[in-house]
């Protein structure tokens, strides 16, 4: 089933994004523009926030009904927002690459030859970024639902625009902060703003409150939304540092070379003592890292026991997850369906565990859900 809706919700995104070519009359613009956007609202991707927006509305759903067309169109809402954040992010970070293909700021500053492409993509890619916020929510009005609803729904979609945007700045400030001054609590403030509240909690809430769900059961998923989301952006941060290129398309050094302030960064600070600190420090604070540098680091993060930190954390906030899926008043059919669609994105960190023989229980979980998974 989730196969299925992923097939659907693409040919959704698809055909949405045909239609707004006409309504918003891009063609009057420049054709690099909506090309542009389209080829970067098309790439491959996990689809993960609108097949829980699906999920989580039908799981409350009162009546006997199949998907609509409407639902699905609505659903590539949070997919746009998802561009959105991601091209401004990529923007902010100076990133070239973006699911292994070239950022949209990239591609714009090609729009007309310049002695400063770069500039000219950076400024066209913050426009670009605006646009597909303003298609965003385009999708978002298209559901056939109680305008009560709606309405609620539509508040908490905005909402979490803004909360995301305030961990993006959250994120830059802590950029250019000095690593003394960033506690564990800083960063899972981050983690909840600028990952949690719009991949797993929005997604979740959203689609429960355009099927009617009730206040505790809105309450309960926004909480396993933002925990979920919390291990889903520590395991992201391992992946940067742990990973391969080819997985997380985007080069390898890029975390690293960023000096981003993460939970396996500031754990590393925080238990490294004397020469080694400064060694860790030496090398986190170099302007241009090497690929000497990465493998140094990476063999600290182990060394001060905070890849296996990490790796608990997202273990601890993913057992909460499966408690609280329990408790919530959903039909059991998607409540499992649910399951089985979060599991997977947390391969990586028990491959990841697997390679450096670390105890990961989650990767039992494979083995015995492994028919729900597939």
């Amino acid at each position: 089933m989730i196969s299925a809706l992923k097939k659907n919700i693409n040919r959704s995104l698809e055909a949405f994004m045909d239609k707004v070519k006409d309504d918003y009359k891009f063609h009057l613009v420049n054709p690099i523009l909506y090309e542009a956007i389209r080829e970067f609202s098309l790439r491959d991707g996990k689809r993960i926030r609108p097949l829980l927006l699906i999920l989580s509305y039908m799981g409350y759903c009162r009546q006997r009904k199949r998907i609509s067309s409407s639902l699905y169109n609505a659903s590539t809402c949070i997919e746009l927002l998802h561009n959105f954040m991601l091209i401004h992010d990529d923007i902010i970070d100076r990133s070239d690459l973006r699911r292994g293909k070239p950022t949209l700021h990239k591609i714009l500053g090609k729009t007309v030859k310049k002695a400063d492409p770069k500039r000219l993509g950076y400024d066209l890619g913050i426009i670009a970024g605006d646009i597909v916020y303003a298609l965003a929510i385009d999708a978002f009005l298209s559901i056939k639902e109680a305008p009560e609803r709606k309405e609620k729904a539509l508040r908490y979609f905005i909402q979490t625009a803004a909360f995301t945007a305030m961990g993006e700045f959250i994120d830059t400030v802590y950029g250019v902060e000095n690593l003394s001054r960033i506690s564990e609590k800083d960063v899972f403030l981050n983690y909840t703003l600028k990952t949690a509240r719009y991949t797993f909690d929005c997604p979740l809430v959203v689609g429960a409150l355009l099927a009617g769900a009730g206040k505790r059961d809105i309450a309960l998923l926004s909480k396993l939304g933002l925990l979920i989301g919390q291990a889903f952006q520590i395991q992201d941060d391992i992946i940067g540092i742990f990973g391969s290129e080819a997985n997380i398309g985007k080069p390898i050094l890029s975390d690293l070379a960023e000096s981003k302030k993460t939970l396996l960064v500031c754990h590393a600070y925080k238990k490294l003592r004397g020469k080694k600190r400064a060694a860790f420090m030496k090398r986190f604070n170099k302007p241009e890292k090497t690929y000497n540098d990465l493998l140094a680091v990476r063999k600290m993060f182990i060394d001060s026991g905070s890849l296996g930190y990490c790796l608990q954390q997202v273990k601890s906030r993913f057992d909460t997850t499966l408690d609280i899926l329990e408790k919530l008043k959903m039909k059991d059919k998607y409540r499992k369906i649910i399951k089985a669609a979060i599991l997977p994105l947390f391969k990586s960190s028990v491959h990841i565990a697997e390679a450096h023989r670390l105890d990961f229980p989650l990767g039992r979980l494979f083995s015995s859900d492994a028919d729900s998974v597939k």
